[in-house]
């Protein structure tokens, strides 16, 4: 099971991120699509080369082909979405926030699985990429739709754990070389 083994990288100074992992992916309430589609989104918006290579597998396995490719999209629109609409939301002037974006996002109105799932994706993402306002707008959403706290703190916790193992790892490595 990769899960394991990427477990086992992870370093004693991080057995506290070791513990975590297999606590939300391994406990988890979410329902499987959910989960793995988190799981997958955050493994590709980490960055770590490692975590994404463990995790693809059993995301794949435990997800239809069209959550799986959602999952992906989910992670591509936010790349893209958190670096705009942060640096919107960071600019002094607010007159930014009245041009129209003119970027495609065609994705998150028809992204081939539930909304709710794509939206709780986004969420996890945009959790990692650090953008504010699009946190707000996609918990704003899952809420409307009834979506619990608990569910959306689930996914904010896959989310800030495979972060937290993919900046681990990726750092172990480089100092091993």
């Amino acid at each position: 099971m990769a899960l394991d083994e990427l477990k086992s990288a992870i370093p004693d100074y991080a057995k506290d991120l070791r513990l975590n992992l297999g606590s939300v992916i391994g406990n988890s309430d979410l329902p499987q699509q959910q989960l793995w589609g988190t799981v997958l989104a955050c493994a590709i918006a980490s960055r770590s080369p490692k975590v994404l290579r463990e995790l693809e597998p059993e995301a794949k396995a435990n997800l239809s082909a069209e959550a799986y490719t959602a999952a992906k999209s989910a992670a591509a629109i936010m790349a893209m979405n958190n670096v705009f609409y942060r640096t919107r939301h960071l600019l002094s002037d607010p007159e930014y926030g009245n041009l129209r974006a003119g970027l495609r996002m065609n994705v998150i109105g028809n992204p081939g699985v539930e909304k709710i799932d794509f939206e709780l994706w986004s969420l996890a993402v945009s959790a990692i990429n650090g953008c504010g306002q699009c946190l707000d707008s996609h918990e704003q959403v899952l809420r409307k739709a009834d979506v619990s706290r608990e569910t959306i703190q689930e996914a904010v916790k896959i989310a800030s754990v495979i972060q937290a193992v993919g900046v681990t790892l990726d750092s172990e490595a480089v100092l091993a070389e």
